[in-house]
């Protein structure tokens, strides 16, 4: 603790009002280890602070509101390398972003199912032929899916010639879903699909497919999903084997999110029928 005086200082009261935080703001900083004052009275504990320390109050107070963690805080602090604290403060906008997306999407869903009218959902049975395409598949979990998604289309890309007959495609299993992990494949279009790396030639089944298609951003794609698995429903229709999505226009073509098309695409078979056999088409080993 300290005890001698410092020339000039300010009582906490006066430092809180040049600040613009409260004296128990500046009390739990003390506390947290975040900003010493210049002086404590021993016998009193009364603080005092220097004038220089105005402005580290002030950048505490903006990480705090930024909810950046206190270790990160105190390492801000700490480090006189302008680099490393650019770094810390750019991870922690990062993941506000993405929180703040996720917190968007979450508004989005929500809209659409409280909507007073929904527009109802508009499906077509199509009569999809067997097709040969270059794919990616591997065993992979609901939460580690887009990253693995992101890296295996990439492959792809980096494997085909351009241009492409087609849009690209995603064939999903059903534990994907229901369990959080399950066999997933990329695709794209390919005359002469090679075996290079992860890439394989894949043969996609004959099916019939309910088709319906998600407009906009993917975040709230899990609602069309529903809205589909109604109407299947009233239709007397089950679905038979993995799901098909078909990214008709996507964030690899555009950044207008308005514009974005996703066909979703669920095989399906009447009630009275006999389910076929329709697992995620394979592709060599796991990727």
């Amino acid at each position: 603790m300290q005890t001698g005086r410092v020339s000039n200082a300010l009582g906490i009261g006066e430092f809180a009002r040049l600040t613009h935080l409260s004296v128990r703001t500046l009390r739990r900083y003390h506390e947290a280890g975040l900003l010493e004052p210049a002086d404590v009275d021993e016998r009193s504990g009364y603080r005092r602070y220097a004038a220089d320390q105005i402005p580290t109050a002030q950048v505490i107070h903006r990480l705090r509101e930024l909810d950046v963690p206190l270790a990160d805080v105190r390492r801000i602090l700490a480090t006189p390398d302008p680099g490393v604290r650019a770094d810390l403060v750019g991870a922690h906008l990062g993941r506000l972003e993405a929180q703040l997306e996720r917190t968007r999407g979450a508004v989005r869903s929500l809209q659409r199912l409280l909507a007073p009218e929904p527009a109802p959902v508009r499906v077509e049975l199509r009569s999809v032929p067997a097709t040969t395409v270059a794919g990616i598949a591997a065993d992979v979990g609901l939460d580690e899916v887009l990253a693995w998604y992101a890296g295996a289309m990439a492959e792809l890309d980096a494997c085909l010639p351009a241009p492409l007959a087609g849009p690209s495609g995603g064939v999903y299993d059903d534990a994907l879903f229901t369990h959080g992990r399950g066999r997933a494949l990329v695709h794209r279009p390919c005359d002469d699909p090679p075996s290079l790396g992860r890439v394989r030639p894949v043969t996609l089944p004959a099916v019939e497919l309910a088709v319906a298609t998600h407009v906009g951003e993917h975040d709230d794609i899990d609602v069309t999903y529903g809205e589909v698995g109604a109407w299947l429903v009233a239709s007397s229709l089950v679905v038979a084997g993995p799901i098909r999505e078909t990214y008709l226009v996507g964030p690899r073509d555009t950044d207008d999110a308005s514009s974005w098309r996703t066909e979703i695409g669920w095989p399906v078979f009447a009630l009275t029928a006999e389910p076929p056999e329709t697992p995620v088409p394979d592709a060599g080993p796991a990727g």
